[in-house]
């Protein structure tokens, strides 16, 4: 398995993005990789929709429908209606195990824009 986390040059999540990923796996073998993305068309290319954007085998399990690639902040609907920065835990944890994510409630939240 290879997860990335997509994120932007100072981003506050990018760090506890990561931290998330590594206790969400629990032990289980991973390649895990923080790339700090420069442009919108790079966003575009890996397929990042807002920072931190974490990839499992290069897919977004958290994507918002209709989301368009940006450099902005993003923030993750929880099940229990509240956002943050990261994603929920226990959804992280179904999707590194192969199960599907959660629909993202409302669709794309950005709290920010790095222009």
């Amino acid at each position: 398995m290879r997860i990335t986390v997509l994120t932007v040059t100072d981003c506050p999540n990018a760090r506890p993005a990561l931290d998330l990923v590594t206790g969400a796996l629990a032990g289980r073998e991973a390649e895990v990789s923080l790339v700090e993305v420069a442009d919108e068309a790079e966003a575009a290319r890996l397929g990042m929709y807002g920072s931190p954007t974490v990839l499992i085998d290069g897919a977004d399990p958290f994507a918002p429908p209709g989301a368009e690639p940006s450099l902005s902040c993003r923030l993750y609907w929880h099940a229990d209606g509240t956002m943050s920065g990261l994603p929920d835990a226990a959804a992280l944890r179904r999707a590194l195990a192969g199960q599907a994510a959660p629909a993202q409630h409302g669709g794309a939240a950005d709290c920010c824009s790095t222009d």
